[in-house]
């Protein structure tokens, strides 16, 4: 997995407009906004999704709303 800025994450296609996994993220301090991370898996069904990274055993992944902006 590659690690990725959130406004990298944002912009691309595959993954604006959907919930995304992401493993070892970051957050910024003051706004409690994902700054990086590693993009697990995407989709835009939150529980598809959930249980997916349950499958994988990820227990770890922080989810978070991609805009489409």
């Amino acid at each position: 997995m590659e690690r990725m800025t959130w406004d990298e994450i944002c912009r691309r296609d595959d993954c604006r407009g959907r919930w995304v996994a992401l493993h070892a993220c970051r957050f910024d301090e003051s706004t409690g906004q994902p700054t990086d991370g590693e993009v697990v898996d995407f989709d835009e069904d939150l529980t598809e999704l959930c249980l997916r990274v349950r499958e994988q055993h990820r227990t770890q992944c922080a989810i978070q709303f991609c805009g489409r902006n």
